[in-house]
């Protein structure tokens, strides 16, 4: 964020010389043993006999389900779930144009919602959403929390898009108490990550037209790469083994304008970020995406660094030809940044989660 930075927190082990794939499961897996091993041990005890609440808190596009969805593949979806606002608002408005769906939802709120506004325009209120803005009240939007929560007894969550609003910060410092949930500790990740990769991020994204599952042909690939002759340009090809299609992935509309048309959205956000980080009695944990390029070499190795890929037609061998180089950025305040993948920034939450959980 401009004239604010996280603190770098490295991930380096002295005298580990050995590379990783961080784009494979089994390669991320032993990259975590041999950096994190410890840290994970811990957590896995606290896990057996407590949970925790951990709000992410980042702009939109900043990696939040990544790093929750990174983070279960470690610990296990039996001990870890991740709970993103905007789908509980999504999947509740389905179910609300549902007879079966409505009388389920109304009942729920009836016994459990306490607010200034009815059920009846609550729930008026939650059909009527702007996908833009999210405008269903706080004190309902709580009670379709705790729903949520309900199905998930005894694990450990992240909780993904909520505060959302300056007003839900308050709302967040109670909110364990207000549902009456487990005595647990709760806490605030907060990610910071440059505009300038969101921007490039949605610029370059592309997705399945049959199962939406995105990719950037600059940042993040497919196994599988065509070039078409006819029109001189490459695509990347589905290779998700639960879609089959092996579909080109397209750009969708409006991707080109980058973050112009959220850029509201983002500044929102940041304001949330920085009232968090001032806040009093909550434990907090500091993520960064970016690291200036004259101290990345000091605190990461090269592999966890994003590459920037580029690809070239090769005629004699009938094939695509992949280059790659280290991608480097400007930060927020003009600095010369590089970009780090998931995994190193899941392990720096790791290494800071035991103190945090009070271990």
């Amino acid at each position: 964020m401009k004239n604010l930075e996280f603190p770098i927190i490295g991930t380096k082990v002295k005298g580990l010389t050995k590379t990783f794939d961080l784009s494979s499961p089994i390669g991320r897996k032993a990259y975590f043993e041999a950096k994190a091993g410890t840290e994970i041990a811990e957590i896995k005890k606290i896990l057996k006999r407590n949970t925790f609440i951990a709000y992410m808190l980042g702009k939109k596009n900043s990696g939040k389900g990544t790093y929750s969805k990174i983070f279960i593949e470690i610990f296990g979806n039996e001990n870890v779930v991740h709970i993103s606002i905007g789908d509980i608002v999504r999947s509740v408005h389905s179910e609300l144009i549902t007879k079966k769906g409505r009388y389920d939802i109304e009942d729920y709120l009836k016994k459990n919602y306490r607010g200034y506004i009815s059920v009846k325009d609550g729930i008026e209120a939650i059909l009527q959403r702007s996908t833009e803005k999210v405008s269903v009240p706080n004190e309902v939007m709580l009670t379709l929390i705790e729903r949520e929560i309900d199905k998930h007894e005894g694990k450990s969550m992240f909780i993904d898009g909520f505060p959302r609003t300056l007003d839900q910060v308050s709302y967040s410092l109670f909110f364990r108490d207000l549902i009456g949930h487990r005595d647990d500790p709760d806490l605030f990740i907060l990610i910071d990550i440059a505009e300038s990769i969101i921007d490039e991020r949605i610029k370059t994204r592309v997705v399945c037209p049959n199962c939406g599952i995105p990719r950037t042909p600059k940042l993040a690939l497919t196994s599988k790469i065509e070039y078409d002759k006819e029109e001189k340009k490459f695509y990347l090809l589905c290779d998700n083994p639960d879609c089959g299609s092996g579909a080109r992935l397209v750009a969708k509309e409006g991707d080109n304008l980058g973050i112009e048309p959220i850029r509201s959205r983002l500044v929102q956000d940041e304001e949330i970020l920085r009232q968090a980080l001032i806040l009093y009695g909550v434990p907090k944990v500091l993520l960064r995406n970016h690291i200036p390029v004259s101290e990345a070499r000091k605190y990461f190795d090269n592999y966890e660094i994003t590459p920037e890929y580029s690809f070239k037609w090769n005629s004699k061998a009938e094939k695509v030809d992949i280059m790659e180089k280290p991608w480097i950025i400007k930060d927020d305040n003009g600095i010369d940044c590089f970009s780090l993948l998931p995994a190193p920034v899941v392990l720096v939450m790791i290494k800071q989660l035991p103190e945090v959980l009070g271990i």
